[in-house]
């Protein structure tokens, strides 16, 4: 099958941003070593293309839901087929059918993106200024000498951490040394980014019972980013920056999206262990003089309890004694201070 017509789309939309930020007024030139209108050409490819997939990513977060919901369901099977794998089986795929629960949904805003990825790889491979094809997939001659010269911080875009030293000539690259640091620094944070996305949804939804899917959950968690290791060195820089800058609109929007819908398992065990601190504090000073006050936001967002009422229980005016009264004899019960001998 043929990827063209997504080589096209990645260019087309790679070039519009171009032209816009030529039309603001983004110099096409190098500033502090950087040709800024590809950088932003690429980073807001990356926006572009998230909003487009952001009704598939509302459908994962739904699926995750749904999935979450059935696992004291999916556990009880567990321990009723325990030890027949193929019963299970199909007893799962029966409750997910019924319930209309796919497994498959959470991942597939990632494997939409792998084609994407692939593609984006394609075009920015192809910068290189020993290119036959330069016009191919929409391009002219002169954004594509731009594109190819482009740089990060004086690294090539099309440079690898890889890339030999005949390479590097080919596209004026100033250093060597400078275009692996910039490479290596980028793989780092890509690495970075990538754990940190999936630790983030892992902490917010939990571990999953089954343990498939417990599977699945640590090798993304673990097992994607240890592989950009090796893979991130391969990668030209700009699909590097694409990377990143996928990470990072991935966090932002998972954690927008967990904290205005969080899962109704976590909703609760947050909610218990915020309140049993505040209740436990005036338990162990408790009584009825003391009663919890309902608490409010203070700085940095912590919770502080209102303070309590200012009004005197008992009318201390009332319990004076008054002027020129003698005083009170505890040992002579209670006769008044001031009663005249008689």
């Amino acid at each position: 099958m043929s990827l063209d017509w997504i080589y096209y789309g990645i260019s087309w939309i790679l070039l519009r941003w171009h032209a816009l930020w030529d039309t603001i007024g983004i110099p096409d030139g190098p500033v502090l070593g950087t040709n800024w209108s590809w950088i932003l050409s690429i980073v807001f490819l990356v926006v572009t293309l998230r909003v487009i997939l952001f009704p598939v990513f509302v459908k994962q977060i739904k699926s995750q839901r749904a999935m979450q919901a059935l696992q004291p369901k999916v556990k009880e099977l567990q321990e009723k087929h325990k030890g027949d794998r193929e019963t299970l089986q199909k007893e799962m795929m029966e409750l997910y059918r019924v319930e209309k629960a796919n497994p498959l949904m959470g991942c597939l805003p990632m494997f939409l993106q792998i084609p994407v990825f692939l593609g984006l790889f394609h075009v920015l491979r192809r910068l290189s200024p020993d290119n036959p094809r330069p016009t191919l997939y929409g391009w002219t001659a002169e954004q594509f000498h731009s594109a190819t010269h482009s740089a990060l911080f004086t690294a090539p875009l099309p440079a690898k951490f890889g890339s030999t030293p005949a390479e590097l000539a080919a596209l004026d690259a100033g250093s060597g040394t400078t275009v692996k640091i910039i490479a290596a620094v980028l793989v780092l944070i890509m690495m970075a980014t990538t754990y940190l996305t999936s630790r983030q949804m892992i902490l917010k939804t939990g571990w999953a019972e089954d343990p498939q899917q417990k599977m699945i959950q640590r090798l993304m968690l673990y097992g994607i980013p240890l592989s950009l290791l090796v893979s991130g060195s391969l990668f030209p820089i700009g699909v590097v920056i694409y990377w990143v800058t996928n990470n990072l609109f991935s966090l932002a929007q998972q954690q927008w999206v967990l904290r205005k819908f969080p899962p109704p398992q976590m909703a609760g065990k947050s909610g218990s262990t915020s309140a049993r601190p505040a209740s436990g504090a005036t338990a162990g000073k408790g009584s009825a003089k003391n009663p919890v006050q309902p608490a409010t936001r203070g700085l940095f967002g912590r919770k502080q309890a209102e303070p309590e009422p200012t009004t005197p229980v008992v009318d201390t005016k009332a319990l004076a004694p008054k002027p020129g009264a003698k005083p009170v004899n505890p040992k002579k019960g209670a006769r008044p201070a001031n009663k005249p001998k008689g």
